[in-house]
């Protein structure tokens, strides 16, 4: 977990850099760059500055190329503006977060695909293969119920029809 200090310093060196690219570098292979994060070491001597690229695959080499060139000069500005004695080293790493995100996007527009489809095929199938054979029909429930409701019926006519019988 990074200290109060780290993240600090992490926060001011990504408004720097964003700033100064914002400002602009005089490097046409720049293309449009996003600061997402910084970490910095503990000892605050290593920052790994995380950018996306708007554009395709040639545009981000050609970014990254830039970036790479230009890293003496913002790691000039980042020193003049941080307070620290010791100006972290700054590393430029492409973050593979957007493209994470429309890969997972796309994972969970297929499933979405599937479950419709088996919810449409679970819809309008049948079960497969014969019945269970060690269930019993409905049916035979019903009879079997009927016969005792019937059979406790006619007993209680019995013991109502001797109740009512004269006492000899």
């Amino acid at each position: 977990m990074a200290s109060e200090r780290q993240a600090r310093v992490a926060d001011r060196i990504r408004v720097v850099l964003a700033e100064r690219l914002e400002k602009g570098l005089r490097d046409p292979r720049l293309g449009f760059v996003t600061i997402t994060d910084v970490k910095v070491t503990g000892d605050l001597q290593h920052a790994s500055v995380f950018y996306t690229v708007m554009g395709d695959e040639a545009l981000r080499a050609d970014t990254a190329a830039a970036l790479k060139s230009a890293t003496g000069l913002l790691r000039t500005e980042v020193g003049k503006n941080l307070n620290t004695r010791l100006t972290p080293s700054l590393e430029f790493i492409l973050d593979a977060i957007p493209e994470n995100a429309d890969h997972i996007a796309a994972l969970l527009r297929e499933a979405r695909e599937r479950d419709a489809a088996v919810a449409a095929l679970a819809a309008t199938g049948s079960y497969a293969g014969d019945a269970d054979p060690y269930l019993k029909p409905r049916e035979e429930e019903a009879e079997v119920e009927d016969e005792e409701t019937d059979a406790e019926e006619a007993e209680s006519e019995d013991d109502a029809s001797e109740d009512e019988a004269p006492a000899s």
